[in-house]
C-alpha cells in the first residue's frame, strides 16, 4: 500500500524549492524548474524505502538525521553519473600527442619527477582509469617518472563503485585490446565475465569523497585537471569560482579539460583557450 502511495505522491513547488535551495547551498548544484520531475522520481525511491509518505516528512528526516547518512543519500540520489572509458576521446589524444611529450621532457630534467592530475567528478571510475592508462603508456619508457591521480566525487555510492573498479565487458569496449590486456584483469563473478582495474592503475589513483564547494586537499600544484560534464549543473557565479580555483591549483602550462557541452564563455578567468574544451594556464 505504501509503495503505491509513494509512486503517486506529488512534489509541491514549495518542497521542490526547499530541496533545490538545500542542494545549492550544500554543493552548488543548480536544480532549475526543469529538474522537478527528475527530483520527484529519484527521491520517491527514498520515500518508499523509508516508508515515508510525504516530501515534507522526508526533507525533515534528512535534515534531522544526526548521522548525516540520509542527507548523503539524498545528494547521491540527485547526482548524475554518466561516464565511459575514454569518453570524449579527443582529450586523451591531446594528452598523448600534444601535452605529455613536453611535460615528460620537462619532468625528466626537474627534481619533481611526478605527473599530477585530478579527475574532479570521477563518477564510477572510468575517467580516472582512462587517465591512468594514458599516463602509464606515456611514461613506460622512463622508469624514473611517476604519476599520481586524485579522483573525487560528491556521491559516496558511486565512489565506492569506482574504488572497486569492476566493469562489465560492454563498459570496457572502448579500451583498445592491447591496453585492456595490459591494464585490466578478466575475472568471473557469479559465472559472469567482468574486467577489473589492475594494480598498476589502482596504485597511482587516490579516490576520495569531495564536495567541490569545500576546501580542496591539494597541497602541490597539478599538471592537468579533468572537470568534464560537472559544471553544467552549476550556475555562472559558481562556475566562475570553480574555474578560478582550478587555475590557482595548476602549474604554469597546466591544462583544464571541460565537457563537450561546457565552455568558459561569459566567465571571467585567466586561462588561455587552446581548442574547444581545452584551456591552458
Amino acid at each position: 500500500m505504501i509503495e503505491s502511495i509513494v509512486k503517486e505522491v506529488k512534489l509541491e513547488e514549495k518542497d521542490f524549492r526547499r530541496i533545490s535551495d538545500m542542494i545549492y547551498k550544500h554543493c552548488g548544484i543548480n536544480l532549475h524548474a526543469g529538474k522537478k520531475e527528475l527530483v520527484r522520481a529519484r527521491l520517491a525511491k527514498r520515500l518508499r524505502l523509508l516508508n515515508i509518505r510525504t516530501f515534507p516528512e522526508y526533507i525533515d528526516h534528512a535534515l534531522n538525521d544526526p548521522s548525516g547518512d540520509e542527507f548523503t543519500a539524498l545528494v547521491d540520489s540527485l547526482s548524475t553519473n554518466l561516464t565511459s572509458f575514454f569518453r570524449e576521446n579527443q582529450h586523451f589524444e591531446y594528452l598523448k600527442q600534444n601535452f605529455l611529450p613536453g611535460i615528460i621532457a620537462d619532468k625528466s630534467k626537474a627534481g619533481d619527477r611526478v605527473i599530477r592530475a585530478w579527475s574532479a567528478g570521477c563518477s564510477s571510475g572510468e575517467e580516472p582509469y582512462s587517465i591512468a592508462i594514458t599516463l602509464l603508456e606515456a611514461i613506460k619508457m622512463d622508469r624514473g617518472l611517476g604519476a599520481k591521480i586524485l579522483a573525487t566525487d560528491i556521491s559516496t555510492q558511486i565512489l565506492a563503485k569506482a574504488k572497486v573498479g569492476v566493469y562489465d565487458p560492454e563498459r570496457v569496449a572502448p579500451v583498445p585490446p592491447e591496453l585492456k590486456n595490459r591494464y585490466l584483469v578478466s575475472e568471473k563473478i557469479d559465472k559472469r565475465k567482468v574486467f577489473k582495474a589492475g594494480n598498476a592503475l589502482k596504485d597511482i589513483i587516490f579516490f576520495g569523497h569531495l564536495n567541490l564547494m569545500d576546501e580542496w586537499p591539494i597541497k602541490v600544484p597539478l599538471d592537468f585537471i579533468f572537470c568534464r560534464n560537472v559544471m553544467i549543473y552549476f550556475d555562472k557565479p559558481t562556475q566562475e569560482r570553480l574555474v578560478n580555483r582550478y587555475w590557482q591549483n595548476l602549474n604554469p602550462g597546466g591544462l583544464l579539460f571541460t565537457g563537450h557541452s561546457e565552455s568558459l564563455t561569459g566567465i571571467n578567468h585567466k586561462f588561455r583557450y587552446v581548442q574547444p574544451t581545452i584551456y591552458v594556464k
